[in-house]
Formats: C-alpha cells, sequence, structure tokens
C-alpha cells in the first residue's frame, strides 16, 4: 500500500490509474496525478449544483465532500465518469440501449449510433427481436430478410473497427425473445469462437415460456412483422438447447423479461426490451444510467467485534445519489435523443463493492446464512436511504419529467426513476483495493507479473493478517496457496478461517444465486453476478440454478464453467472429419513433406518489442501453409536466433500437417518484457507476433485482406489476459484481469 497526500492506493491501482484514467498528453506522457484526477471529477459533478440555487460556498463544499468521498475509496463511480469528467469528451455514462425496429433505416441509424457511443467510451444493448426473421418476405424488393444475427454481424465488425481507437473496449449486448422465430439460430449462434466477440447474448424468457415449460407443452413463435404464429416448440427442448450452450461457454445468459417489467418504473413510457452488456442494467431505448459504488470494507467499525458502520453508510449512500444525479446534468450525452430520455427519467444506480471483505472483516462466512441475512439488511439500508436521498432531491429539485403515471405517481415523489443496481467494479474495485462487487473471493493468494517479467505472490491483507495472527503464515505457503487459489486442501489452515476465506469455485452455484436473490430484493434495477461452476459440472447443474433464480426473484443469470472457454477455443466451429485412430501396434512416425524446388508466399513485417520482424509464409501448390521463415530487423541477438528457432519448429510442424490454428494457439498471447503497440493493437512477444502474421495470412487468403475477424478477445477466452498475459477471472457478468485492470466490459 502506498499513500498519496493521504490517499492510500496499491501498487496495482496506481497502475491501473496510470494507465487507464491518468490524463495524458499527445505524446502519451501522464500529466495528471491520482489527486488531480480526484479533484477534477469533483469539480466537473458538483458544478451541477448552480443549477438549482446553490451559492458559491455551497457548491465548494459539495466539491469538498465529493472529493473526499473519492480520495477515501468509500465511493467511486463509472469508468467513464472518472475518465472524462472535467475533460473535453465529458460522456459519463456506462450503459445505453438503442433501438433496432424493422427496417434497414433503423438498423444502419443504430449501427452510426453505437459508433457513436463507443467511441465516447459507453457500451451498448440492443434487442433484435423487432426484426423478421430469416427468410421472411421483404416486401419492398420482395426478396427475403436474412434476419437478426446476420445483423448482428455488422454491429460486431463496426464495434472492432471502433474499439482499436478507444480507451475502453466496446461492449454490445444483443437480446432475443424466446418466442423470435430465429430463436434456435440465436442461442446457437456463438459456437465459432471467431463469431460476434464484441457480443455477450441473452435470451428474453418470457412468462408464458417458464409456464410452459413448467407445464411441459409446446408455445408460440411470433413473427414480429406479421404478428402470425410461424412454429410450435417444446418448451422444455428449447430451454435445454439454452442451457446446453451456456454450459459449454457461458452463454448465452437468461433475462427474465416480464419480471423486468414488472418493475419498469415508467410503463407509460415504453417497454423495456434489453439491458447494458453485462445484465445489470434494464433500460428503455434511448435511455442511459450512470453508475457509482459504495465500497462496503470502508464501511465498517472496529470497537471489539467489527459490524456495519451505519451511519457513514447512510451519509456516504445519500452524497452519493447527489453525486450521481448531478453527473445527469453535467453529461454530455453522445445524442440528443439520449439526453431527452435519461433526463426525463433520471434514472442512477448505487451499487456495492468490497462485499466479500466486509464479510470477512466481520468473520462471516459467504455460504452462510447469516451471510444472506447481513446481504438483505446492507442493501435494504441502501435502498431505502437511497431512496430518501432522491426524495429530498426532489423537493429541492423537482421530480423527474416522466413521474405523473409512473409506479411512483401519487405514493412517493422522487428525483430519480430508479436509484440502485448491483454493476460490476472490475477496475473500480483494483482501485479501491477491495473485492469486486458482491463477489466472493476470486482467490486468496495468486501470482502478480510486473515489469520484466518478474512474478509477484499476491496475498489478500485480511488473510496475511489472520495467518501471522494465528501463527501459520510462511511464504512457501502462501507460493502453494497462490497456485490453487484456494485454501481449502490446506491442513494447517484452521477450519474455521478456511470457512471464511471461501473463494468462488468453493461455493456452490446454488449459494451463488442465493445471494444474488437476496441482494435483488432490495434493488431496484439488476444484478450482475456471475454463477461459477467447476469443469465438471453437468448441464443439469446449470439447468437447477436457472430455475432457482426463477424461484427467487432474480432477473438474469450469467453463468461460467471453469475451463469451458477453453475447450470452445480449440474447436474451430467447423464441423472437421475425426482424425483416425492410431495404429500402437508398432510405432508410427510422421514424416514430414519434401520441399518442391518453387514455392509461394509472402513477407509481413511486424513491429515487436525486440524489433521489425520480417516473417515470410509460403504455401504449397494447394494453397496449404507450408513454411515459416523469420528475419530480425536488428541483426543477431538471442531474440533473432529465437525467433529462427520457432520458424524452424513451425516449418517442421506444418510439413507434417499440423493445422495453423493450433500452431497459432500455442504461441499467441504469450508475452515478454517488451511489448510493442502496432496496427491499434498490442504484440505482446515475437511468438505472439508470429501467431498474429499466421492468422493474417490466412485472412487475406479467405477473405481478401490481411485483418482477419480473430482479434486479442480470443486470448482472454483461453485464460489469459491480452494485454499483460495474467489470468482473467470472469465475475459479474464480465471478465477481469486483476493483473492490469483489463475487463472484456472496458
Amino acid at each position: 500500500m502506498k499513500v498519496l497526500n493521504g490517499l492510500s492506493l496499491t501498487q496495482n491501482a496506481i497502475k491501473v490509474l496510470e494507465k487507464r484514467y491518468l490524463k495524458k498528453n499527445e505524446e502519451g506522457k501522464i500529466v495528471e496525478t491520482p489527486h488531480e484526477l480526484f479533484k477534477r471529477v469533483a469539480r466537473s459533478v458538483a458544478a451541477a449544483d448552480p443549477h438549482y440555487g446553490k451559492t458559491e460556498a455551497e457548491v465548494n463544499a459539495t466539491e469538498s465532500s465529493f472529493y473526499e468521498m473519492m480520495t477515501s475509496l468509500d465511493f467511486l463511480p463509472n469508468s467513464p465518469t472518472l475518465m472524462n469528467a472535467g475533460r473535453r469528451l465529458g460522456q459519463l455514462s456506462a450503459c445505453f440501449v438503442l433501438p433496432v425496429d424493422d427496417s434497414m433505416e433503423s438498423i444502419f441509424d443504430a449501427v452510426k449510433n453505437a459508433a457513436i457511443i463507443h467511441k465516447s467510451g459507453g457500451g451498448t444493448g440492443f434487442s433484435f427481436s423487432r426484426l423478421r426473421p430469416n427468410g421472411d418476405v421483404v416486401g419492398s424488393t420482395k426478396g427475403v430478410s436474412s434476419g437478426p444475427i446476420s445483423f448482428m454481424t455488422v454491429f460486431d465488425t463496426a464495434t472492432e473497427a471502433v474499439k482499436q481507437g478507444g480507451t475502453r473496449r466496446g461492449a454490445n449486448m444483443g437480446l432475443l425473445r424466446v418466442d423470435h422465430p430465429d430463436i434456435i439460430n440465436f442461442v446457437t449462434c456463438k459456437d465459432e469462437n471467431t463469431k460476434l466477440n464484441n457480443f455477450n447474448i441473452s435470451v428474453g424468457l418470457t412468462e408464458e415460456f417458464m409456464n410452459a415449460m413448467a407445464e411441459d407443452r409446446q408455445y408460440d413463435l411470433l413473427n414480429p412483422r406479421a404478428h402470425k404464429v410461424t412454429q410450435r416448440l417444446k418448451a422444455k427442448e428449447v430451454f435445454g438447447l439454452i442451457v446446453t450452450h451456456a454450459w459449454k461457454n457461458g452463454e448465452p445468459g437468461i433475462v427474465f423479461l416480464d419480471r423486468v417489467n414488472e418493475s419498469n418504473p415508467t410503463p407509460h413510457i415504453g417497454s423495456i426490451e434489453s439491458t447494458n452488456p453485462c445484465g445489470e442494467q434494464p433500460l428503455l431505448p434511448f435511455e442511459s444510467c450512470n453508475l457509482g459504488s459504495i465500497n462496503l470494507a470502508t464501511h465498517i467499525t472496529h470497537d471489539g467485534k467489527a459490524q456495519v458502520d451505519w451511519q457513514k453508510l447512510k451519509d456516504t449512500a445519500w452524497k452519493a445519489v447527489h453525486f450521481l444525479d448531478n453527473v445527469i446534468d453535467v453529461n454530455k450525452y453522445p445524442l440528443k435523443k439520449i439526453e431527452e430520455m435519461t433526463k426525463a427519467n433520471r434514472k442512477i444506480g448505487l451499487g456495492v463493492m468490497g462485499w466479500a471483505d466486509i464479510l470477512i472483516q466481520m468473520n462471516i462466512p459467504y455460504n452462510s446464512g447469516r451471510a444472506v441475512e447481513l446481504a438483505e439488511e446492507v442493501m435494504g439500508f441502501i435502498q431505502a436511504e437511497g431512496k430518501k436521498a432522491s426524495s429530498a432531491l426532489a423537493e429541492e429539485r423537482g421530480v423527474f419529467e416522466n413521474y405523473e403515471g409512473s409506479i411512483y405517481d401519487g405514493k412517493l415523489r422522487v428525483r430519480n426513476a430508479t436509484v440502485t443496481t448491483i454493476a460490476p467494479t472490475g477496475t473500480l474495485s483494483i482501485i479501491s483495493g477491495c473485492s469486486s462487487g458482491i463477489e466472493p473471493l476470486f482467490a486468496v493468494s495468486y501470482v502478480r507479473t510486473v515489469m520484466e517479467g518478474t512474478k509477484l505472490i499476491e496475498v489478500n491483507p485480511h488473510f496475511e493478517k489472520v495467518a501471522k495472527e494465528r501463527g501459520f503464515w510462511n511464504r512457501e505457503l502462501m507460493e502453494k496457496i497462490a497456485e490453487k487459489g484456494t485454501i481449502k486442501d490446506f491442513n494447517e489452515i484452521p477450519d474455521d478461517v478456511k470457512a471464511v476465506f471461501v473463494t468462488a469455485h468453493d461455493i456452490t452455484p446454488e449459494e451463488h444465486i442465493v445471494m444474488q436473490a437476496a441482494f435483488q430484493k432490495y434493488v431496484d434495477n439488476a444484478v450482475s453476478k456471475t454463477v461459477n461452476f467447476t469443469h465438471e459440472a453437468t448441464p443439469k447443474d446449470v439447468e437447477d440454478v436457472y430455475l432457482l433464480a426463477y424461484k427467487l426473484g432474480c432477473k438474469g443469470v450469467t453463468v461460467y464453467r471453469d475451463g469451458s472457454r477453453e475447450e470452445q477455443v480449440l474447436t474451430t466451429g467447423k464441423s472437421k472429419e475425426k482424425p483416425q485412430a492410431a495404429d500402437t501396434s508398432h510405432t508410427q512416425k510422421i514424416i514430414p513433406r519434401k520441399r518442391p524446388e518453387m514455392i509461394k508466399g509472402s513477407t509481413r513485417l511486424m513491429k515487436t518489442g525486440c524489433g521489425h520482424l520480417y516473417i515470410t509464409i509460403n504455401e504449397d501448390d494447394k494453397g496449404h501453409l507450408f513454411e515459416l521463415f523469420t528475419s530480425m530487423g536488428k541483426a543477431g541477438g538471442c531474440a533473432s536466433s529465437q525467433a529462427e528457432a520457432i520458424g524452424r519448429l513451425i516449418s517442421l510442424a506444418l510439413r507434417s500437417n499440423i493445422d495453423p490454428d493450433e500452431v497459432v494457439n500455442q504461441l499467441k498471447g504469450i508475452s515478454c518484457h517488451q511489448p510493442s503497440w502496432a496496427d491499434g493493437g498490442r504484440i505482446l512477444s515475437c511468438s505472439d507476433a508470429i501467431a498474429r502474421a499466421i492468422e493474417k495470412y490466412n485472412a487475406s487468403g479467405r477473405k481478401g485482406n490481411g485483418n482477419g475477424h480473430k482479434d486479442s478477445l480470443d486470448i482472454m477466452l483461453i485464460g489469459a489476459c491480452p494485454e499483460c498475459g495474467g489470468t482473467v477471472e470472469h465475475e459479474s457478468g464480465c471478465a477481469v484481469c486483476h493483473n492490469c485492470g483489463f475487463t472484456k466490459c472496458g
């Protein structure tokens, strides 16, 4: 922990701030300190107060209050607010939903608007349920429609292009109602891991569908254009397909659409059809929402027995609601329609992080009845105080524009149509030095890679304190724990300590859902959480969790089975002939093909941290990759000799009929101490450069360009961070690297 003028930050927090948040000049040099960042944000957000008659002294007091709340790490707003408040871009919201109506004009307006939002640092959600199905008639041309999935690829491609130049990755949610005629194709659309990598997908489950499944009957598929039944499917079979694919690779997620709309605060304005990319923020078309999270780990008293500091939690909740309501006013919206819709409903999303930390400090196991009770107490308290704070703002500033006809009309005057959301807090929790969202610990101890490839053992500070107090601390034990992440199998650790320091995979999926449901009871919007399964889990286990989530009142579910996406990456998605079983009656040797006199290919320049690497790839007369040579711009040296050795081994593999994709899988993502940037992406090492050159060559041969579709996300799918090579954890409906702060969802 490093203390900078009273601001306590871990080394990892400082690294994340420097990489992603602090202001840089045109040369990429950091020109802002963490203190100046928080000062910039506090000043910008407090600037809304004069619009409501506040004096200069009152505004200054508000600014100081906001600054203290952030520098004490009691509360942090969502990433776009930290990045952009007080700067030229000024776009402060994380979540957006855009409409996609059944016309070419609407579809491509949505593509354009999404690109504008991604450029500004936001994520987008879409419902494709209004689009006519594949094969349906197109009246204007008498042709046939290509359906929602083909148009999703257009959105995906646009996101891929825009994200290369942004500070945050563009992320999308694609949702399709379960009664859409293309639902089967939608559920299976991500079977090939090279497709729709910039999308999370979810199926919108209706009450009719859930009833049909419970009654083991068929349900109707409805053409959204003609509003006619096109087919009937057995609900259990469709549900089984959804479950199986979620078991395979974590997608699709599910959203209980009718339940979401039961708590829609403004049903007179429209129905909610989609959510933001991580699923915690259901929104009307053209709505945005700004989020923020209270760090529960700092809201605890240590006088004798550790307890929740309820007065401090109340004070922070009130200040946070004030802060988030101000953001709506000072925000620079990417589209006029979004500004109008957002200001008409004034939705905010106040959530929490550090939940696992506060349980540990109070000596409460995450997977215990007491933890569930405390979850309801804490979130119920934040919800109640948040509503009171919003009501106080309404008396001072007025209710939200669409108040009349809302669920509050005649009952409670509030400034904000929604107040609470449990969002992912990937990088925010790293800055705050606390656990993510309402997730359990991802590991008690883990390995973190720093500069020059040095590996450091990171130990949870609460565990380190307990281990030293109880006398079982030693470095060798911490290293062993880091290899596993969990402490459950270490006999030298007392059982009561094991019970408290549980990790995501020590907790049953059912216990994950019970905790999610406890928070959902007192959240206006929804809860972003990942339900972790062991690799050995079955599709039936996933099905049971989905049904439990429905029973307990959750609005949606995201699951991840450990190791499932590694398998997906090793599958190209296209069915290939299975290799013949090896003849083990005698030893077989693979004889590489001989090199012909004439061979054709091309040479590509790849910029690496070791210098320019020239990679020549040749193919045989049938168009199959045959050999690869390398030449390093810097003559001689270890890097040059290693690159040459890699080239020789790749050539041997290719001439022995090894699939080039398998070669790429082995090399891509290997990192060294000198990565470099090229073509808008990061080249992690010479090995990584060679893998990318093979990909580009293959893409050029298939598509006529050298860009291909696979990108750094492929690395993430196999459990390695595309930016630093660290371990990626699936949590809160997203994927986060705790080593460098990279997150799939921005």
